[in-house]
């Protein structure tokens, strides 16, 4: 999702964000008004609106807004899909890729919205382990299929530039439900979300 520099910010919000950043610039020993600052806190108003917009979605609505009965009950699969959140417990980023599989039931929804709603879950303060339980429940709940598989594999920046500082380390999240249970449905997506079919 590229930045828009015509995004519609919220004024109070901005204002609150601004005195608050001016406010933690100060408390790490830095001037606010130095020249290459001066504008930082306006900017970081308006990058955390953006970050977190996901606050302003509704991931069913997403969803209904692109059902289509389709008499069609194998897996589909959505993978790689870019992720970008932040940790709620140092407010630094984590970023990654989910993967996302579901078995229709008579109702499938368009592709891209399987991706707006990772974009509805990772642009707020999340979790990982949250956050993977969020994008199926929803998809569950929406589209009724017959099952719904959720793996999402991130680098998390609270782990790798402070604490443990471990570079090369990642996370995988999963949830599964209905047919996603059986093992045999499971290593099939499993397997796929591995595959290079390029």
């Amino acid at each position: 999702m590229a930045y828009n520099k015509s995004e519609s910010y919220d004024e109070q919000s901005t204002e609150a964000l601004k005195a608050a950043y001016s406010n933690i610039i100060a408390a790490v020993g830095e001037d606010p008004q130095r020249e290459g600052l001066l504008k930082t806190p306006e900017r970081m108003a308006k990058a955390m609106q953006y970050i977190t917009q996901g606050y302003n979605m509704n991931a069913a609505d997403i969803l209904n807004g692109a059902k289509f009965q389709e008499d069609y009950s194998e897996m589909v699969l959505v993978k790689n899909i870019e992720l970008y959140s932040m940790c709620e417990h140092h407010l630094l980023p984590f970023f990654g890729k989910a993967h996302i599989a579901y078995i229709p039931n008579g109702t499938i929804t368009g592709l891209s919205k399987l991706a707006r709603v990772v974009d509805c879950f990772a642009r707020r303060l999340q979790v990982q382990e949250r956050m993977t339980h969020q994008i199926l429940e929803v998809i569950q709940e929406t589209l009724n299929p017959l099952g719904v598989g959720v793996v999402i594999e991130a680098q998390h920046l609270c782990m790798m530039m402070r604490g443990v500082q471990k570079q090369n380390s990642a996370t995988t999240t999963s949830a599964f439900s209905g047919e996603f249970m059986k093992n045999e449905t499971r290593s099939e997506f499993l397997r796929l979300i591995s595959a290079n079919l390029s």
